[in-house]
């Protein structure tokens, strides 16, 4: 046996790639071990490759499937097809112009206001982040035309930084980046109630209501894990309100407001998760309660967010102010006239 196989060397030409299987991956399916091979690309990706058995018989020999079972020493040539999608511009009813904290030729980094949608979608309003950037900046189509350069997400009405690509190879390790959990994200909370804690560690699967599809919750059998951290801010005892730090751990759809809402610290103003009009009988203060009830939004602000650059590797960090209407409420809470 040569040491190539034992080792499963992998050599490239131009486009092409050819991996020899070593003893360690013997007895994979194909593709499972080319999605082992090539992480930058996704497994619906690499299906679409043409893949060949044996070096440098090229895209023209037999095709290999996908489903065989890899043998030491078999040698597989890979034809990487990169496909450039030409998306359509969407059109905007109004100039809607986004606070953007940072760009380069491969990302940007916006701070996105409450209200807006990340990408357009049914019954989703005309004005989104990527329609509004699509409009300026080129962003990569690799996800496809509905989510151009969406790598992450905000809720609609979460506001705060976010990252998106502008280039192909950017959108992969970026991909790669939040799928490993390899990046920090800070939220700042403001919540129903009055922890006993400082700070917590909050973790618990979730997985999508059986009751209301929209929604996400806690469950004990199925559903995918998560994890919260939570440190406690500020807290007003007379308003029974606290405002918290939380740092995501994992990435899961509406985790915070889910985390929160389950351990009795539901999102102020949340429509959702926020137990409804049920807290505000108790709200004695008028300028809070008329606050609380003008708000259509939880109040919930992605504060930081920390990774290394994609492409260069530089360590990159953003934190963003609370917006006018938090700004607003901490205000009231301290008896602030000044915001």
């Amino acid at each position: 046996m040569n040491a190539s196989a034992q080792n499963g060397a992998i050599s490239m030409n131009g486009n092409r790639k050819i991996f020899t299987v070593s003893e360690t991956d013997a007895g994979l399916r194909l593709d499972k071990f080319l999605a082992l091979k090539m992480p930058d690309f996704s497994r619906a990706q690499i299906q679409k490759f043409d893949v060949t058995k044996g070096e440098g018989t090229g895209p023209s020999g037999a095709l290999a499937k996908m489903s065989e079972k890899i043998r030491t020493g078999d040698e597989y040539t890979v034809s990487v097809i990169e496909t450039k999608i030409e998306c359509p511009v969407p059109e905007s009813s109004s100039d809607l112009e986004l606070d953007i904290v940072y760009q380069d030729d491969d990302i940007i980094v916006v701070n996105k206001p409450r209200g807006i949608a990340m990408y357009p979608g049914a019954g989703r309003e005309p004005d989104t982040v990527v329609g509004a950037l699509q409009n300026t900046v080129p962003l990569s189509t690799i996800g496809g035309c509905t989510r151009p350069g969406v790598v992450h997400r905000l809720d609609k009405d979460t506001s705060g930084l976010v990252v998106l690509a502008k280039t192909d190879a950017a959108y992969r390790v970026l991909v790669k980046t939040f799928s490993e959990h390899d990046i920090t994200r800070k939220y700042v909370a403001f919540v129903w109630g009055i922890p006993n804690w400082e700070s917590a560690d909050i973790s618990g699967n979730i997985g999508r209501s059986s009751k209301n599809r929209q929604k996400m919750t806690m469950v004990k059998v199925g559903g995918r894990p998560a994890y919260t951290k939570a440190d406690v801010i500020n807290a007003w005892p007379r308003e029974n309100i606290s405002e918290l730090r939380c740092t995501l751990l994992t990435g899961r759809t509406h985790q915070i407001r889910v985390h929160l809402s389950a351990h009795g610290f539901p999102v102020l103003c949340d429509p959702i998760y926020g137990r409804g009009n049920s807290r505000l009988g108790s709200v004695k203060d008028q300028e809070l309660l008329e606050f609380l009830k003008d708000r259509s939004g939880q109040m919930l602000h992605a504060e930081v967010l920390e990774f290394a650059h994609p492409i260069t590797g530089e360590s990159l960090k953003f934190k963003s102010r609370l917006p006018f209407d938090m700004r607003e409420l901490k205000g009231i809470l301290n008896g602030d006239t000044d915001i």
